[in-house]
């Protein structure tokens, strides 16, 4: 239902500028452009209902209804977008010829055309308004039919783990000690204060099974306890009725029959916890606003009293938690209980894999990533009724994780416990997650390239106009890792994820999805095979380089995507009219000269390619949104580039050449990576054409040679980018940035590395009122004063700094200590050569979540009477690295100061790693 809802969501705000007078239309044809967006607004609201419903509890014909549907919004929007494409014209040139002949030549002709596109949009709007209304009729009887199946119910798989014998539990007693001691916080608990510890984890992981082993394990240290499940669509009076029922079985018998409202309810809960030390797990919370409700029943009288939840969702687990270190985050289990656990289940002994099968039963163990069910799941596959599976077998299983194992009835129960996940994504975000099944098994996905194909495809759409489609698709691909839905991999300097994977059990749910959508097709040479030829293909993956095939069922291909290295498949890809993403990154292909006439598409990806030149007439690409040439041998970005009005993404190495006038693309939000040097005037012009490029939010630069004039051109410039979220700067060129340049207030990263001539010093206009937002920043200075470690210690929300200093010879004499309260969000703290900057300078309450810092000591320090390595109070470090300076230090100093080093982090509380260089 929601593919179809994603079909339509794009569609409707089409519809609305073709009739806001954007175009001029014929009576004729606006008339039918309301008619049918009438049709389809009434259609979303439909299929809104009936995505309530989950999909195995629908009858078939709504599901056929539904896809008729989507199918028929991808046809109208490709037939629009054709429109839109032929009257705003291809663009070869910039807009400023003199010839005016041939400017009203060219005028006339597009006229005629027009006139021509007008009445195709025409018919085909006639044709899609009386599909739509044919599908109108059928809506009310497919909707009676969706009421009379919702009423189903179907077996929760999940109350399977509230009853798991303990013996069948491996691997399960380390966990369930660690969560009893964060509840029991110090040996004497029953007077602390009531508190909540949150499970958070990947659906699959165990905890529940978790929350319920340690529940057992320490409930009779309380005077009374409860376990209850709250759900998706949580009840919550039915929740509030599970608690009372479970804390006296006696007393609240006949609760459930009681009319006793929400309130009545948590008074009654209140009377009867207070005083009393009592232990609940409230399993399964996917709500915030159902946990706040349920809190309020929790008595704040009854010291020593603990919670328990358990949820998938990372904001939720949050809100349970008055702490961060109240949070429990389930990981996957190591390889060696893993293999415990599969070893018993499969052979009934924890040491009984035979040799012959022992390479094929590490690979298996490697695809379940240590998830419990997953484990579970596939050994009961291998062995039923107590016959192990032939070797054969056992790789075939093998081969068809990732590939279609949750078709498989006897996974069912898996597959359902993966679904609550996907079934609770809201609309927007499925098509999103079902889009990944593009990619390949372990592969990492960045997510720059992502949310950029996420937009593309018209996924990601806001009615606003001033609403950034780059800062909603993040907020996108954030929601799927709070949802535990993808994994994060790389994390950057500002904590922000980067790059990300997805689980091997969770791509077999997206593909078997996707399959059942025809959302995405994958060519592989093995098991995929092209669907049958009345099934139209919206996305194709290509993984081999051995394709041929029919390009009559090409003719709908949307997104086209290939593995790396693939060379040159036998596909016309010039044929695919309405291509929307085309990404080629990694494959051995030199010439793209195509896709000029793909007049579709948004996205377009030649990274790591052997391609030398794009075609001059890449203008024609009306509606490119995303341009990435890295890694290629082109050394000039064409003319007509400049015409490409609605290009946000713009990705090139230091050694290409913009054209001029590339200060015209003002829809520009990233720019990376320009080289500007004057002395071959490499880029010159983009100095001062980057004062129009003011919606840009990412600015990636290279200065070198830059005159002071020109300098000053480009301050002027950089000043303008108002909307700048990110900056980074290599320059090899003078100071006036230090005090000519105001920077915008929502600046979150910057890097200003110099090679010749830093910063003299900490420019003013750093400082807290100033950079309010500021995460990151590397910067290099001349001199670091006193004053500037403290002035960086008071940006609130600063937590990545590298701070390095040119001057040699600071003495320890100049340190001063870091006062209580500084770098309150730094995570990691990097302090060159010359910084002066030790840990025991930190005040205690200084830098309370630092995990990394990286310092530099003379060992000659050693023996002076003032310096002091002993104290340091860093409440989070995890990591310390020492740059040991040892050119002025006899032997034994150097010795001393090792030996110091090491005892401070042995004697610290939570014994940091330490690297001495």
């Amino acid at each position: 239902m929601e593919i179809a809802m994603g079909a339509i969501g794009p569609l409707l705000p089409k519809l609305g500028n073709l009739l806001a007078g954007e175009f001029t239309l014929e009576k004729r044809v606006r008339k039918g452009v309301k008619s049918l967006e009438t049709e389809l607004t009434l259609m979303h609201a439909a299929l809104r209902k009936v995505a309530k419903v989950p999909p195995d509890q629908l009858d078939e014909g709504v599901k056929i209804w539904a896809g008729n549907v989507k199918e028929l919004s991808y046809q109208m929007e490709d037939t629009v977008d054709a429109f839109m494409v032929r009257v705003e014209g291809a663009v070869t040139e910039p807009a400023n010829t003199k010839n005016k002949v041939k400017k009203l030549l060219k005028k006339t002709i597009k006229l005629f055309k027009k006139g021509r596109d007008l009445h195709h949009l025409s018919d085909a709007l006639d044709e899609a308004v009386g599909q739509a209304k044919q599908l109108a009729e059928l809506r009310q009887r497919y909707e009676q039919e969706t009421r009379d199946t919702a009423d189903g119910a179907s077996v929760d798989p999940r109350m399977m783990a509230l009853y798991t014998d303990v013996t069948e539990l491996v691997g399960i007693e380390e966990a369930r000690d660690k969560l009893i001691n964060m509840l029991a916080k110090g040996d004497d608990w029953s007077e602390r204060p009531m508190n909540t510890v949150s499970i958070v984890g990947f659906g699959g992981l165990g905890k529940t099974t978790l929350a319920k082993t340690a529940y057992d394990k320490i409930k009779v240290q309380f005077s009374c306890g409860a376990f209850v499940s709250v759900s998706q669509n949580p009840d919550v009076k039915k929740v509030l009725q599970n608690i009372l029922h479970g804390l006296d079985k006696d007393k609240y018998g006949n609760i459930h029959n009681a009319k006793w409202e929400e309130q009545h309810l948590i008074n009654e809960l209140i009377e009867f916890l207070s005083n009393k030390r009592y232990l609940i797990v409230i399993d399964d919370i996917w709500d915030e606003k159902a946990w706040k409700l349920i809190k309020c029943a929790f008595s704040k009288k009854s010291p020593g009293s603990r919670v328990i939840t358990t949820t998938r969702i990372i904001s939720v687990s949050q809100a349970c938690c008055a702490s961060s270190d109240d949070i429990y985050r389930m990981e996957p289990l190591s390889r060696d209980v893993s293999r415990r656990l599969f070893n018993k289940r499969v052979f009934s002994d924890e040491k009984g894999c035979p040799f012959e099968l022992a390479q094929v039963s590490e690979d298996i163990l490697h695809k379940c990533g240590g998830i419990p069910l997953a484990i579970i799941t596939i050994a009961s596959l291998l062995s039923s009724n107590h016959q192990i599976k032939t070797k054969e077998q056992w790789y075939a299983l093998l081969k068809s994780i990732g590939r279609g194992l949750t078709e498989d009835r006897s996974v069912e129960e898996m597959k359902k416990i993966l679904l609550f996940s996907y079934y609770d994504l809201p609309s927007y975000l499925k098509p999103c997650l079902l889009y990944l099944s593009v990619f390949k098994e372990d592969e990492k996905i960045m997510r720059s390239n992502l949310v950029c194909k996420w937009i593309s495809e018209g996924f990601v759409y806001s009615e606003k106009r001033e609403t950034s489609l780059l800062e909603l698709s993040d907020s996108y691909f954030n929601e799927l890792v709070n949802r535990s839905m993808i994994q994060p991999i790389g994390i950057d300097d500002e904590e922000k994820v980067e790059s990300c994977r997805v689980h091997d059990m969770v791509l077999d749910l997206i593909c078997s999805l996707s399959r059942e959508e025809n959302f995405v097709t994958i060519l592989d040479g093995k098991e995929r095979k092209m669907p049958h030829t009345q099934i139209k293909v919206r996305r194709l993956s290509v993984r081999t380089s051995k394709v041929d095939v029919d390009t009559i069922m090409m003719a709908h291909v949307r997104s086209l995507s290939f593995t790396s290295n693939i060379v040159d498949p036998v596909l016309n890809i010039a044929s695919f009219q309405v291509m929307r993403v085309l990404d080629l990154e990694g494959c051995h292909i030199s010439d793209v000269g195509y896709v000029a006439n793909l007049l579709h598409l948004r996205y377009l990806g030649v990274k790591d390619t052997k391609v030398v030149d794009l075609p001059e007439k890449i203008g024609n690409l009306q509606f490119l949104q995303t341009l990435n040439i890295r890694g290629t041998s082109i050394l000039f970005v064409p003319a007509s580039v400049v015409c490409l009005r609605r290009l946000m993404c713009l990705y090139v190495d230091g050694y290409t050449e913009l054209p001029p006038g590339i200060g015209s693309v003002t829809s520009l939000e990233v720019l990376s990576e320009v080289c500007i040097l004057d002395y071959s005037h490499l880029n010159s012009h983009v100095v001062k054409e980057l004062a129009h490029l003011t919606n840009l939010r990412v600015l990636q630069l290279e200065l070198t040679d830059l005159d002071e004039s020109m300098y000053e051109v480009f301050v002027e410039s950089l000043s303008n980018l108002q909307k700048l979220e990110s900056l980074s700067i290599q320059d090899g060129s003078v100071d006036l940035m230090r005090e000519g340049w105001v920077p915008p207030r929502q600046l979150r990263r910057l890097e200003i590395q110099y090679s010749d001539d830093p910063l003299l010093t900490l420019p003013t206009w750093i400082s807290p009122s100033s950079l309010p937002l500021l995460s990151c920043l590397c910067i290099r200075v001349d001199k670091v004063r006193p004053e500037d470690i403290q002035i960086l210690g008071m940006l609130p929300a600063l937590r990545y700094l590298e701070l390095n200093a040119r001057s040699r010879g600071v003495d320890a004499a100049e340190m001063h200590a870091v006062t209580a309260g500084a770098y309150p969000c730094a995570t990691e703290c990097y302090f060159s050569p010359n910084t002066a900057v030790l840990p025991s300078i930190f005040a205690r309450g200084a830098a309370p979540r630092l995990k990394r810092l990286k310092f530099v000591f003379r060992a000659e320090w050693i023996s002076r009477g003032d310096i002091d390595l002993g104290t340091w109070h860093l409440p989070s470090l995890e990591e310390v690295e020492v740059a040991l300076y040892r050119s002025r230090a006899t032997h034994e100093e150097v010795k001393e100061a090792i030996a110091v080093l090491r005892a401070a982090a042995a004697e610290h509380p939570n014994r940091p790693s330490l690297r001495i260089l």
